[in-house]
């Protein structure tokens, strides 16, 4: 009988190239596997629901997106094909039945859909680019694939698209979206684990909104929000930043100014009980627990992590967190309290430059 084998996976943006590690799931420990070349700027990631590939999305030009066979019995990557973007793409996933690839551009304010062979490659440039309002930051099918949503954080709304998973086509929704309160600024998005809600991470503001999904329009409709950001950290609301590898805006404001929110990522343990933030100007990671029937969120406290934490994942088995830091050079590997949703004291491992992006694979 094998043995369940977890790997994890850190893109790392300045270096160019992604660390494999295998997971000690009695520790969480990581043991390196090896670096894979791949580009500046290599960013996002997406694993196939197949388990036996990894997509990466190179945000440097040629923007493209590579495919990176998994080795099953060591977790190191091969490269085994290239394809163009139509843009310098934040975000990238699948849809569920792992034949089409979603990407989202922030600097070019639109999102597309690539198709993904019969092998798992990708081979071909994109079949639909739409054009979105302003900085598109992700994109996400539903668990039940009928639904994708992308969030753009400029234009402060949360698109909603009916999907034929067949031809790969997007359709939108009627209404077409669903906007927060001005100045929000959506992001990141998860599904609850019954497919009910839909939780949005807004990064100039730190709350998450919490959607209820129709399940058979599969439109929005808005239900709480909740600041992921306790009074105390003294930050006010933020302002959309220039695209990578844009000239930032120029410095204006006082200096006396107060610092500001700027949310990252958000995720959602595998049974549902909790969800966590992250947040780049505190270094924090935010716990909520998830009310069973009404999904609604509670937050419940922040722990301190690694240095701009642009990326965390939860292991399949719900019992490790796992935080990348765009400023540091390691990562940190939290054990979750089953019960109680908080984190240990992490262990923390040596990464690459500007590790961004965090992947976790695991083999049966």
């Amino acid at each position: 009988m094998s043995v369940a084998k977890t790997f994890v996976y850190v893109s790392n943006a300045q270096d160019g190239n992604i660390d494999a590690f295998v997971m000690d799931m009695s520790t969480g420990a990581l043991t390196p596997v090896g670096k894979a070349e791949a580009a500046k700027l290599v960013m996002p990631m997406a694993v196939s629901p197949s388990k036996k590939h990894l997509y990466a999305v190179v945000r440097s030009q040629p923007v493209r997106v590579l495919t990176y066979a998994i080795d099953p019995a060591t977790g190191g990557l091969t490269q085994k094909a290239s394809a163009p973007l139509p843009d310098s793409m934040p975000y990238v996933s699948t849809d569920q039945t792992g034949r089409f690839l979603f990407t989202a551009s922030y600097g070019g304010d639109k999102i597309a859909v690539s198709p993904i062979g019969e092998n798992g490659l990708i081979e071909a440039e994109a079949i639909q680019v739409i054009p979105t309002g302003r900085n598109a930051h992700s994109i996400l099918p539903d668990r039940s694939n009928k639904f994708v949503y992308a969030a753009t954080l400029g234009a402060n709304q949360v698109l909603q698209f009916t999907f034929d998973s067949k031809s790969g086509k997007l359709t939108a929704n009627e209404p077409a979206s669903v906007s927060p309160e001005a100045g929000h600024g959506p992001r990141h998005l998860v599904f609850s684990s019954d497919n009910k809600y839909l939780y949005v991470l807004n990064e100039l503001s730190g709350h998450v909104t919490q959607y209820v999904i129709d399940a058979s329009k599969g439109t929005l409709t808005l239900v709480d929000s909740v600041s992921s950001v306790p009074a105390e950290a003294g930050l006010a609301w933020g302002a959309p930043q220039a695209p990578v590898g844009a000239a930032p805006a120029s410095a204006s404001a006082a200096k006396d100014e107060k610092p500001k929110v700027w949310a990252a990522d958000i995720q959602v343990t595998p049974d549902g009980k909790f969800l966590y933030t992250t947040e780049r100007t505190t270094n924090k990671i935010a716990l909520f627990t998830v009310a069973p029937g009404t999904g609604k969120l509670a937050y419940v406290t922040n722990f301190a992590t690694e240095a701009q934490p642009r990326g965390i994942r939860i292991d399949p088995t719900g019992q490790y967190l796992v935080a990348s830091g765009e400023k540091s050079d390691r990562v940190s590997v939290y054990k979750i309290d089953q019960s109680t949703g908080k984190l240990s004291e992490p262990t923390r491992h040596p990464v690459g430059n500007g590790a961004n992006w965090v992947e976790i694979v695991e083999l049966k």
